[in-house]
């Protein structure tokens, strides 16, 4: 069993090259959100950023589009007509994820048949990095041989995790750890299994994260947690390390942002909090 520490981030974030340009710290793209929900892939973009990814496309119906562009000038939005996703948008996609290094699917995008059929789809053809999430999930768990073998992070809470497996885990965390080992490793894939103790495994390796605090239950701070990872994805971080060093990001954020302002900490807290949490660069 791995325990995440800070020394992860140092081996992590190294020293930059003084001739470093945009590009070189990756370029990611973020698919979600629907007529409903717009929050979600706004979180994972941000929380991206933060984290030192260069550029964040944000791929989401038209709605859920033109308010993210209004969050702020550094999100590029590109709108998808309609309301919801679906195999419709299949090539847009597809075309969209062309010179991208990371993506990030599933937050706010609803579960209607049509938008999960397009997800199995759409992680069918691509083959860069994906972090699933939420919504998509729930795809994945209709036709788990997708993700088979890809360097892909899927980040389920523990009734996600039944949703994709079967298996109902409880408090306990060896029992947790021996669960998501299992399931990482038949599923061939890397799973962060969130809780107050974070579970890592890549059906080789286990690790556990600590950082946080019980007052991150507030909706986006998984969002930001899928950014964060899907960040270092970009960055060319493996599954695994991207997926271990993010839980750790995001729970030590979550607790510097706790400490402010207690049970009234919104998931933009976190935001201001990450670069604190990041080691120093000069």
């Amino acid at each position: 069993m791995i325990e995440v520490k800070e020394d992860l981030l140092k081996r992590i974030y190294r020293k930059r090259d003084p001739w470093s340009h945009k590009y070189n710290f990756g370029h990611l793209l973020v698919i979600g959100g629907s007529k409903r929900y717009s929050g979600s892939p706004a979180f994972n973009a941000l929380a991206a950023l933060k984290a030192g990814v260069d550029l964040v496309t944000v791929a989401a119906p038209e709605r859920a589009a033109d308010i993210i562009a209004s969050f702020s000038p550094d999100l590029i939005a590109y709108p998808l007509k309609g309301n919801y996703l679906n195999l419709s948008h299949l090539n847009e996609l597809i075309n969209l994820t062309e010179n991208k290094d990371a993506v990030v699917i599933g937050g706010g995008l609803c579960r209607g048949r049509k938008t999960l059929k397009l997800v199995i789809e759409y992680l069918r053809r691509i083959e860069i990095p994906c972090v699933i999430d939420a919504d998509a999930i729930h795809a994945v768990a209709k036709n788990k041989s997708i993700i088979k073998n890809k360097r892909f992070v899927v980040t389920p809470h523990a009734y996600e995790f039944y949703i994709l497996s079967g298996i109902t885990v409880g408090n306990n965390l060896r029992e947790r750890m021996e669960s998501v080992k299992k399931v990482a490793e038949r599923l061939k894939t890397t799973i962060l299994l969130k809780g107050h103790v974070d579970i890592i495994s890549n059906g080789r390796e286990v690790a556990v994260n600590r950082s946080g605090t019980p007052l991150m239950t507030k909706g986006g701070m998984g969002d930001t947690l899928a950014g964060i990872i899907g960040a270092l994805l970009a960055r060319k971080v493996n599954c695994f390390d991207a997926a271990c060093a993010a839980a750790y990001i995001n729970g030590k954020a979550g607790e510097l942002a706790a400490k402010k302002f207690g049970e009234s900490i919104l998931a933009s807290d976190i935001l201001n909090e990450i670069h604190k949490v990041l080691p120093r660069q000069r």
